[in-house]
């Protein structure tokens, strides 16, 4: 049981963020939502405050943590600083900064302190797509997990958010978070 709770405890909500590009795998594509409105555009929707309300769940779907996310974000010439704090139910905190890069094309790559490598990203339509390596510490022990992480705007202050992790291959739960943007 604590193993679950630590590596819902290092969730993140842009990853929520997981980059063992997880392309080979049969799926959803970017490419689908290309129509759907409304548009997003990340660096304007991630500018400002955003409060953010999460769960993760094992792979059997038990709530097995719960937390709160305020995010303080800016961009200037493309580079976007995502400053996130977590509060989880238990009371534990945490802190991920995320430093992303527009790239042009609606794709975009980040890093933070306990991202492996890049994170790689694309929007499409109302769609965000992001794939990231996260380094997470269960007991004594750090395991790199892989994120495929999928963002939907859903009107111009609320945005949902569904993420699964994967550690060779095997399925080991979901993160799923409500963005508010104040």
């Amino acid at each position: 049981m604590k193993r679950r709770f630590l590596l819902g405890g290092a969730a993140s909500a842009l990853g929520a963020a997981t980059l063992g590009s997880l392309s080979g795998c049969a799926g959803q594509s970017i490419d689908s939502y290309g129509a759907e409105k409304p548009v997003l555009d990340l660096q304007q929707y991630f500018n400002g405050t955003l409060d953010a309300y999460g769960v993760f769940t094992d792979r059997s779907g038990t709530v097995v943590k719960r937390f709160s996310v305020v995010m303080n974000c800016s961009w200037k010439d493309g580079q976007g600083v995502l400053d996130e704090d977590f509060v989880y139910a238990d009371g534990s905190t945490q802190k991920r900064v995320w430093r992303l890069r527009a790239l042009g094309g609606g794709r975009y790559t980040g890093q933070a302190d306990d991202v492996v490598g890049q994170a790689q990203g694309q929007t499409q339509g109302n769609a965000f797509h992001w794939n990231y390596t996260l380094a997470l510490p269960v007991d004594g022990t750090v395991y790199e997990v892989q994120f495929d992480d999928w963002m939907y705007l859903v009107n111009d202050r609320v945005m949902l958010n569904k993420a699964s992790m994967r550690k060779f291959g095997v399925y080991l739960g979901e993160v799923t978070l409500s963005f508010y943007k104040r």
